[in-house]
């Protein structure tokens, strides 16, 4: 599910070696995945009216279910 999230994040934006991504495992068994980029690319990763931001997490949640698992995206800015 990383691999997902990074591939359409650094396909965004304008500087992709400064994509960092990480994952961690809340208690409930949740999939934190934190996306981070510099500030020139955080407009174009949230997109107008957070609708990109919705779009990677509605692409998040449809794998993850497929593979019966939870998993969010938080976007660090």
């Amino acid at each position: 599910m990383k691999e997902l999230i990074e591939f359409i994040a650094k396909s965004l934006v304008d500087h992709p070696e400064q994509v960092i991504i990480s994952e961690e495992v809340e208690e409930d068994g949740t999939l934190l995945i934190k996306l981070a980029a510099t500030p020139e690319d955080m407009g174009r990763i949230i997109g107008k009216q957070g609708r990109t931001a919705k779009a990677m997490r509605t692409l998040l949640n449809a794998k993850a279910t497929r593979e019966n698992k939870r998993a969010s995206l938080q976007i660090v800015e």
